[in-house]
């Protein structure tokens, strides 16, 4: 029943503490429904239709059931349900309420539905009032259509729970649906048994309310004398009408639920593929049968509940299959890194096998240093997984044999390029030398790295990239520059990939800002900051994986025994040349060379400006010390020319010619070792001992 009226209701601004006087004076109460709180706000006057004291209530539309029989408010939610999905402005409706005394008396209601600019419903606000004297004269005739209304309901139910189960994605999924307020129980029933064949067996996965769990039926076998094991054996519906017919039908299982008051009871195979999955059991407690109506409804509904639980169980199936591979693609431990605390973290977004390629590694390398790996294949299926185990293998391969982290970045994009893929693949890899600070980044497409202070000062280090790997192979442009970046003690280096950082509808900027910002008012503890990036990426969902690397080093109280250093610079590229002077320059200090530091930073710059001078390809500059009998430092200088190095006399005015000369003065030792395609120039200096 619809009323017009309704669309004019409005409420006073101090409502509900000064309600409408127009309908107080006709002993209307008046209610305000927040349909995204959910809190249903009324009056004293509404308090009094309801026969409530308002410490009686809390707001919640739920309590009103000790007032509303449970008949009455399925079909009051179905009636708002109905309006609130098919535009409607208004609703208007009788029904009966319980009083304090446990007389019944007709009530009537009006509600006028407010929605935003997009349509979607937000407020409900409306009138309830005492309508016992207008219908005293026809109640058995209402009492007749409020009960074929509610058999309409059934039906209403049987679709909206069909609909609610479409969105389930895991068996817990339907198992909630059934239990919400807006599932099963809005079919009457007092409670709630569900069961899954396994092994021969039935394992009870739901059972409902809290408390009417039957000891020794947790797992049952099929030809047991119960219910479900019953209709799993015959693959047909049971329907108990009596509290007698369950008693003698079932003998084991009645003692144990007696104090439910079960009145009648309704069991349904789940049948999916022609196969039994398992068994549902509906009890009631004001129920005295079943009529045709009832059984067809219900079996239905038991159809709807099986299909919907089969592609559960098969979403479970392939998570579990995908997430198996995923994790066998990751590292299963982090080696321990002397002078650094290092924490990983890996959150999966994927549905069913739609599994991400985010990928993250720690490589121990020789002299100290560590290699750190973050990267993301493109897609989100088993083929990038698969892609991204292989590139992990290969980058920790190129790494350990003691390529630059230029060329490691070079070769794994070949590699990605020569499989028959076409995928390509971001990522970052940096190279810490911890007993001296000195990271190298090599960036492929990636996001930039970001660094914080012990303080909690944080920000994004700039570092310049190439091109993702496989595309830099495809296009021929396999120089990647390196950064440098000076890692001092108790400072965090933290990589990660984009599903950390994007937002939908957020540019990527504004998510590395907002990044930095979580992360400067973060604990200090890698793992503790490590835990709260990652809640904070479950928080906030989304379609894409997390990965997540962060390396904090720590400066040890022994000094270790050796270390080293190696960098590309490629032609005409003065900021890579740049890069590898202020290398230099950070390890001979970190180092300790007394008093030679200048000499080995002029020595180690002339090698390396003649090598791009003098030959056409790049230069590979590396730094070790050497331990002995005397504690040397070691620079060469490697490039693919196998021409050697000629002294030449520079004259007065020359401004070249004394390179060598200058090598010759100012080390200890120097030569020339060929080098497959090319050569090296080293050159020792004798250093004092670190004290």
């Amino acid at each position: 029943m619809v009323d017009r009226g309704a669309s004019a209701l409005s409420l006073p601004d101090d409502w509900p503490a000064h309600p409408d006087p127009i309908l107080a004076l006709n002993r209307m109460g008046s209610f305000d429904w927040d349909l995204d709180s959910g809190v249903f706000h009324m009056d004293a006057q509404a308090h009094e239709v309801f026969d409530l004291r308002p410490d009686e209530y809390d707001g919640n539309p739920q309590s009103l059931a000790v007032r509303v029989p449970r008949h009455e408010a399925y079909r009051l939610d179905g009636m708002v349900s109905k309006a609130l999905k098919d535009g409607s402005e208004n609703y208007g409706a009788y029904f009966r309420i319980r009083c304090r005394d446990g007389t019944l008396r007709w009530t009537h209601t009006q509600g006028y539905i407010r929605r935003d600019e997009t349509g979607r419903p937000r407020r409900i606000i409306g009138i309830v009032r005492d309508a016992t004297d207008e219908l005293a004269e026809s109640e058995e005739r209402r009492e007749q259509a409020a009960e074929l209304e509610a058999r309409r309901q059934q039906t209403s139910v049987v679709q909206l729970t069909t609909a609610a189960l479409a969105h389930a994605r895991t068996v817990q999924d339907v198992i909630d649906v059934l239990k919400d307020t807006h599932g099963i129980t809005h079919l009457g029933a007092t409670s709630l048994v569900m069961g899954l064949v396994e092994a021969g067996r039935i394992r009870l996965v739901a059972e409902g309310p809290a408390g009417s769990f039957v000891p020794g039926t947790m797992v049952t076998r099929i030809d047991e004398q119960y219910p479900m094991s019953e209709v799993v054996r015959t693959l047909s519906p049971r329907f108990i009408e009596s509290p007698e017919e369950f008693a003698e039908r079932y003998p084991i299982l009645w003692p144990h639920i007696t104090d439910l008051h079960i009145t009648a009871a309704a069991y349904m195979p789940l049948i999916a593929q022609a196969r039994p999955i398992g068994a549902i059991g509906l009890l009631y407690s004001d129920r005295d049968g079943f009529s045709a109506e009832d059984r067809n409804v219900l079996v239905a509904l038991g159809s709807s509940i099986a299909q919907s639980l089969q592609r559960a169980m098969l979403y479970e199936q392939e998570k579990d299959l995908a997430t198996g591979l995923q994790q066998a693609m990751l590292p299963r431990t982090i080696p321990s890194v002397p002078g650094a605390d290092v924490a990983v973290r890996y959150r999966s977004a994927s549905l069913g096998r739609d599994i991400g390629g985010d990928w993250y590694d720690l490589i121990p390398l020789p002299g100290g240093r560590v290699g750190a790996v973050i990267g993301d294949v493109q897609g989100h299926d088993t083929h990038a997984a698969a892609v991204m185990g292989q590139l992990r293998i290969v980058l920790r391969a190129y790494a350990a044999e003691g390529h630059t982290p230029a060329t490691v970045m070079a070769r794994a994009s070949v590699f990605l390029h020569e499989l028959d893929t076409d995928r390509f693949a971001t990522c970052l890899y940096a190279e810490a030398d911890l007993s001296t600070g000195v990271v190298q980044v090599v960036r492929a497409g990636h996001i930039d790295p970001l660094l914080r202070e012990p303080g909690g000062a944080c920000r994004r280090v700039a570092v310049e990239g190439g091109l993702p790997l496989g595309l830099s192979a495809e296009f021929g442009r396999l120089e990647y520059p390196v950064g440098t970046i000076e890692l001092d003690s108790d400072h965090t280096l933290l990589l990660c990939t984009d599903g950390l950082v994007e937002q939908p509808g957020a540019d990527l900027d504004d998510g590395m800002q907002a990044l930095t910002a979580l992360i400067a008012t973060g604990p200090n503890d890698v793992r503790e900051l490590a835990d709260l990036l990652i809640d904070v990426a479950e928080e906030r969902g989304g379609d894409d994986d997390v990965a997540l690397l962060l390396l904090r080093r720590r400066v040890l109280d022994a000094p270790q025994a050796g270390g080293r250093l190696q960098q590309h610079v490629a032609p005409g590229d003065p900021e890579a040349l740049t890069g590898a002077r202020h290398m230099i320059r950070a390890a001979v200090r970190a180092w300790g060379a007394g008093d030679r530091d200048d000499e080995i930073e002029l020595v180690a710059d002339e090698l390396i400006t003649n090598a791009l001078m003098h030959t056409e390809g790049a230069a590979v500059v590396t730094l070790r010390v050497l331990a002995g009998s005397d504690r040397r430092l070691r620079v060469e200088v490697e490039d693919s020319s196998s021409a050697l190095p000629r002294r030449r006399e520079a004259g007065e005015s020359g401004v070249s010619g004394r390179g060598l000369l200058l090598v010759d003065l100012l080390t200890d030792v120097w030569g020339v070792e060929a080098r497959g395609g090319g050569k090296a120039v080293w050159c020792e200096f004798v250093v004092p001992e670190r004290s």
